[in-house]
């Protein structure tokens, strides 16, 4: 396991993807390090018994050596984060229905099994047999964040892969020039099935 080591800085800036499962974060994830950013795509279990213990600290210390981040734990701690490190900026990924979420997330439970980050969140660590909770979690959080961030509109980028939006709104928000690469489609049904 690599050793938790913090540098200490938390005024430099920090870029939260705070989106659910399946929204697109990992294609989030390749569009930042496209753009420069020291990211960390790892979903790491002790970060969630950190968050589960309320050992935060020990997240922050995580925090501390990247510059950009998605996946668990971000979205379960966004408030913490964006006190914690004042000068961060958060970006939520939806996808174009909440209908459309649910069946992609249905397809990767079945593909990968319980996992602790889905039970932490959502309440139960497979979402069938209880969409209509992950449906009623996947909107809450959402409209959580919106509401969070209303009065500062600078602070946080809403997007949608699936209904086109990209590079010019990704780069606008962030102060970056757009790269001369199209923008990563990763993690997608279509994409694991055509491996």
């Amino acid at each position: 396991m690599q050793q938790l080591i913090g540098n200490g800085n938390r005024k430099k800036e920090k870029i939260f993807g705070v989106g659910n499962l399946k929204t697109g974060t990992t294609s989030l994830g390749s569009a930042l390090e496209i753009l420069g950013y020291k990211h960390t795509h790892e979903q790491r279990r002790e970060l969630l018994s950190y968050v589960r213990e309320k050992r935060l600290n020990l997240v922050y210390r995580w925090v501390d050596q990247y510059d950009s981040f998605e996946d668990w734990p971000y979205p379960l701690i966004y408030r913490h984060l964006d006190r914690q490190y004042p000068n961060s900026r958060f970006i939520l990924t939806i996808r174009s229905s909440a209908e459309i979420w649910l069946n992609s997330m249905l397809r990767h439970a079945e593909c990968f099994g319980p996992t602790f980050g889905r039970e932490d969140f959502f309440g139960y660590a497979m979402p069938q047999g209880h969409e209509s909770e992950y449906l009623a979690k996947y909107e809450a959080h959402n409209q959580e964040i919106d509401d969070y961030f209303r009065d500062r509109p600078n602070k946080l980028l809403k997007v949608c892969w699936d209904n086109g939006d990209g590079w010019p709104q990704l780069c606008s928000f962030l102060g970056k020039d757009v790269p001369d690469v199209p923008f990563p489609t990763i993690n997608t049904a279509e994409n694991r099935i055509n491996k």
